[in-house]
């Protein structure tokens, strides 16, 4: 008999599969829509990114003092998305995807953009 060896995912996937099962907790939800934000697959609402993968780490926006908690914390960094040490203060990059778990900082981002950012009227006529 042949034992098959089971490949580990790498991190990559692992990251991609943590992702993916945060997106899928908001598919359907209204005014939420997913796609490539800043050539990375992220979480819009309203038009507004909330939540994104960028280089297999969760990046989501929250207020700026809880931004400052969870990096005072050791739980996430604040995010330079040009690499060039200019921070964005309510953006947060978190690796681990258990502390806090990526799906909590995605819905309390969600909840942080949506209402922030007003409903769009459609225009009459």
């Amino acid at each position: 008999m042949v034992e098959r060896l089971t490949r580990r995912p790498s991190s990559a996937e692992a990251s991609t599969a943590r992702f993916a099962s945060v997106v899928e907790a908001f598919t359907g939800m209204r005014g939420v829509t997913t796609g490539k934000m800043m050539a990375s697959p992220g979480l819009r609402v309203r038009g507004k990114i909330f939540a994104m993968l960028v280089r297999h780490a969760l990046v989501v926006k929250l207020p700026a003092q809880r931004v400052q908690e969870l990096v005072a914390a050791g739980k996430g960094r604040q995010f330079d998305p040009r690499g060039d040490g200019r921070l964005m203060r309510e953006w947060v990059v978190v690796e681990r995807p258990d502390d806090p778990p990526w799906l909590e900082l995605a819905r309390e981002a969600h909840r942080f953009v949506a209402r922030a950012t007003p409903l769009r009227r459609r225009p009459r006529g």
